[in-house]
């Protein structure tokens, strides 16, 4: 039976958030090799990996109006392509200084083609009549995992980190090559009344700025999943160091899950009654982790919290990418820098709290942000409900 149009640019957006993940996994996974190649301590490499996320802020707002004037089919086929050239730069510049210009290119980028592929799933979303997007998360996630086993591989092999670096390149440049065709132009006629808006009008947007939020609470969540959890099991639940890494594996899993069912439930719950469910079931897997440090509620905990989280940042930008009066593009490049400072600035906070009052104490602060996020979505439903939406 073949395909429609629609369904050949789902399964093109689909490859695109995988390639996406794929890319970005494998040079992460040679992260020790970074090190050695450049000779940099712990500090230094979180400086340097901080211009990743310094390039993503500053492109994502700008994303948005390029988006509106060009589209986000062509934004994402020029930012994937730069990705894709970019990554095998990471070992062969000559020295710290240009590494950190490399890297804020690759932030830059990858930020720019989040903006694009997501503004891409919405208009997807909009040919199909129903919501999609939390299972082109999934495959982003899908891809991440393909690309860590194949760095771990590359690793295992020995193969040096630029052939692999480029390897991995001629196959995402591959798949680009054959998925730009079936992308969705979104180019159209806006008023110029919408066209010459002030881009802080546009942040101050009630609706905006309410996802935004909770995109950042989300994030920083997740970003605080990733980093904290191995360590709290070990040094906290004092779990053995062998059975610590259980807790993202939780996590991550948990997540996978959760994008996956995601659309179906959207579909049967509605979007805010599945993140007020989604934000209480995160805040009860933390308590329970937080309240009983042992490993196994430890473990059980952070799934939890990986269910919850699961959906409320496809559900943000799909909201985002919906507004009446806005273009996917810049309603989601508004909530993506919002909820991309989160990855920013969990880490240093949890840390200042952590060394002040102890990592449970640290990670509190993540919990007291999960019920933040749970206020902001009631606040925005009864908003909603006022305006008589």
């Amino acid at each position: 039976m073949a395909w429609s149009n629609v369904q050949k640019s789902r399964a093109a957006v689909a490859l695109i958030f995988a390639v996406n993940g794929f890319l970005y996994a494998n040079w992460v996974a040679r992260l020790p090799r970074l090190q050695e190649i450049y000779n940099l301590d712990h500090g230094q490499l979180g400086l340097v990996l901080l211009a990743g996320s310094i390039g993503a802020l500053v492109a994502m707002p700008l994303t948005g109006k390029v988006i509106v004037k060009t589209g986000s089919h062509r934004i994402t086929v020029v930012m994937l392509f730069l990705f894709c050239l970019f990554v095998p730069l990471i070992p062969v510049t000559p020295n710290i200084y240009t590494l950190w210009i490399i890297l804020f290119a690759i932030g830059a980028t990858s930020g720019s083609l989040d903006v694009a592929m997501n503004a891409q799933a919405v208009l997807v979303e909009q040919q199909l009549r129903k919501p999609v997007m939390s299972s082109f998360h999934a495959i982003f996630s899908a891809g991440m995992m393909l690309g860590a086993g194949s760095g771990a591989l590359f690793t295992y092999f020995e193969v040096s980190f630029f052939l692999h670096l480029l390897i991995v390149m001629a196959v995402s440049l591959l798949i680009a090559s054959r998925v730009r065709h079936f992308l969705i132009p979104d180019l159209r006629e806006i008023g110029q009344e919408q066209e010459d808006q002030p881009s802080q009008n546009i942040l101050l947007h009630p609706a905006l700025l309410s996802l935004g939020l909770i995109a950042f609470c989300c994030m920083l969540g997740e970003g605080a999943m990733a980093d904290w959890t191995t360590i709290y099991l070990e040094k906290v639940s004092l779990a053995d160091r062998d059975w610590s890494p259980l807790g993202l594996v939780a996590f991550s899993t948990a997540m996978m899950i959760g994008r996956l069912l995601g659309d179906g439930a959207r579909q049967r719950l509605g979007d805010s009654r599945l993140v007020q469910s989604s934000a209480i079931v995160a805040i009860a897997g933390l308590s329970l982790a937080l309240a009983w440090p042992v490993i196994w509620t430890g473990i059980l905990g952070f799934f939890l919290v990986g269910i919850g989280l699961a959906t409320i940042v496809p559900i943000a930008y799909s909201t985002a990418g919906n507004i009446s009066g806005l273009s996917p593009g810049v309603g989601i490049s508004m909530v993506t820098s919002i909820g991309y400072a989160g990855f920013l600035v969990g880490p240093p906070v949890i840390g200042f709290l952590s060394d002040w009052q102890g990592l449970r104490f640290g990670m509190a602060f993540v919990l007291f942000l999960f019920v933040v996020m749970l206020v902001l979505n009631i606040l925005a439903v009864r908003r909603q409900q006022k305006a008589g939406i």
